[in-house]
């Protein structure tokens, strides 16, 4: 199994700028079938280093996270974060 973990850091980090981005990662559940679990949390201390969101997903495998990297639903999501973004972090793991 693969966790994937992403850190996002907002150009606009205004609660509700926040609020829209963790509903279009939330929305891929149930969309991309590689996906075995999805978790998406908006920061709460709002401090100078934090981000503004986590985005914590599993796979089964290195194929499927292939195949969630490529999925239409998953550059749906790629695309607005792209236009939201100041900058990104992932690391990914096996568990």
């Amino acid at each position: 199994m693969i966790k994937h973990i992403v850190f996002f850091k907002l150009k606009d980090r205004a609660p509700e700028k926040v609020q829209e981005t963790v509903t279009v990662l939330r929305n891929m559940e149930g969309k991309i079938p590689q996906l075995l679990s999805i978790e998406v949390g908006a920061d709460i201390i709002r401090s100078e280093r934090s981000f503004d969101i986590a985005l914590v997903t599993v796979v089964a495998s290195l194929d499927d996270l292939q195949a969630y990297q490529v999925h239409p639903e998953h550059k749906k999501v790629i695309a607005h974060i792209n236009e939201v973004k100041e900058v990104s972090y992932a690391v990914d793991y096996e568990i």
